[in-house]
């Protein structure tokens, strides 16, 4: 079974370039998490994975440490909900930087993790 949570839209300080580490900017966050399936047959929140946990923990990276590449955040937030939700088999984290200019311009850059609980 997998959770999934589409463009969900945080601010923060990071960034490679100075500019975009001290002015903040928007970035969108796609989760899909894998759940023991278990969880379909019990109807219970305790055999799941509670979205608005996952949400929070999306929230907490964005809010701590600057990182200077969305490959730092991605990682974080795959290891933080590993490490925090145990029915989580595998998670794949997308960080999207929607406002990112380039030259041909581009809808948004964007950086892929996945990881398998071992």
């Amino acid at each position: 079974m997998t959770i999934e949570l589409i463009s969900l839209v945080v601010f923060g300080h990071h960034g490679y370039l100075e500019e975009e580490r001290r002015l903040g900017q928007r970035f969108l966050v796609d989760l899909w998490v894998d759940v023991e399936e278990s969880a379909t047959a019990s109807d219970r929140i305790e055999d799941t994975v509670d979205y608005r946990r996952l949400a929070g923990l999306v929230r907490e990276v964005f809010a701590g440490p600057e990182r200077l590449l969305l490959e730092g955040l991605a990682g974080a937030i795959a290891d933080g909900i590993l490490g925090r939700f145990a029915a989580v088999e595998r998670v794949r984290v997308r960080v999207r930087k929607p406002d990112v200019v380039l030259d041909p311009p581009v809808e948004h850059a964007a950086v892929i993790v996945e990881r398998l609980r071992t």
